[in-house]
């Protein structure tokens, strides 16, 4: 296994607005460029994006807050998941996204890195 992604940035935007995108089929593909998603927004509830290529359940959400979820790749090992983390906090009428992911193969460090920084 790897080491884990660490990002933090600053939208502007509420975070009731990002925990939506991040939760929400129609929102999440609008913003990540048209993909087909599938979202079951419920803890335990599983989700594919970007036409497949992502598979996983939600491990946890907390409305306006934090997203956790157990993620994997379409080509890693069977059985390979990591562990993605997305916590919110309002800033004024901005939020900060706290971004960590770990668990996930080494070879894929790389990739997933620019992947998260591009979207």
């Amino acid at each position: 296994m790897s080491d884990s992604i660490h990002q933090e940035v600053v939208i502007d935007a509420s975070a009731d607005r990002i925990y939506d995108a991040l939760t929400s089929e129609q929102h999440f593909t609008g913003f990540t460029g048209g993909a087909p998603s599938e979202i079951d927004a419920t803890a335990g509830g599983a989700f594919t994006c970007f036409g497949g290529m992502i598979t996983g359940r939600n491990i946890e959400l907390v409305p306006g807050r934090r997203v956790v979820q157990a993620w994997r790749v379409k080509n890693w090992p069977d059985g390979t998941y990591s562990i993605v983390r997305f916590e919110l906090a309002a800033t004024g009428t901005s939020t900060q996204l706290v971004f960590d992911q770990s668990g996930h193969p080494a070879l894929a460090q790389q990739e997933l890195e620019g992947g998260w920084h591009k979207m």
